[in-house]
């Protein structure tokens, strides 16, 4: 997986050298997987409106939601002043996630999350939502998503999630909280 890719060109030039490197290993006669996968990182927003020339290129998309979200948001997430503007559950976020999935799913390219954000359950059910249910996490978040997996009605969260996104209220994690009380969605 290649990470910071702003454009397919970048993509196709990381690729031909690591192609360079296996070649390099098989003519030494180094054992070598039997397959390699080849993914990007979606971390830079330009790369989204040129999906469609990358995607028939990889096996599959990661979207790194802490440096995505931080470039959406031109906000550095470590600076305390700033914290407010950096939320997950934003609509322009989940608009943004959505459409790339979206996109993605149409041309048969596996879609996971990498980040903090897939490891909130909160957040992570947003994500099922919008029909992403790949992450990547720590091993402390397991047990909370876990939980939160099981307690969830897939379907109920895509239908609230299109309502949602169509009309966004206010306060969007204040609005998918209180769904999910109402459901019993293990979320805390």
């Amino acid at each position: 997986m290649f990470p910071m890719i702003s454009e397919p060109w970048e993509f196709d030039e990381a690729r031909a050298l690591f192609e360079e490197q296996v070649a390099w290993a098989r003519k030494g006669h180094r054992k070598l997987p039997s397959r390699i996968d080849f993914g990007a990182m979606l971390e830079v927003p330009a790369l989204a409106e040129v999906l469609d020339q990358l995607l028939p290129k990889i096996d599959f998309l990661s979207i790194g939601t802490n440096d995505l979200t931080q470039f959406l948001f031109a906000a550095d997430r470590g600076d305390p002043r700033l914290a407010e503007r950096y939320d997950w559950l934003s609509p322009a976020i989940l608009r943004f996630l959505r459409r790339v999935s979206t996109q993605a799913r149409e041309a048969g390219v596996p879609v996971r999350v990498c980040g903090e954000m897939g490891g909130r359950p909160l957040e992570a059910m947003a994500l099922i939502g919008i029909g992403i249910e790949q992450f990547s996490i720590t091993p402390a978040a397991v047990g909370p998503l876990k939980a939160m997996v099981r307690s969830l009605d897939s379907g109920k969260i895509r239908i609230r999630m299109e309502q949602l996104l169509d009309r966004p209220p206010a306060n969007m994690r204040k609005t998918l909280g209180e769904w999910a009380r109402r459901h019993k969605v293990a979320t805390d």
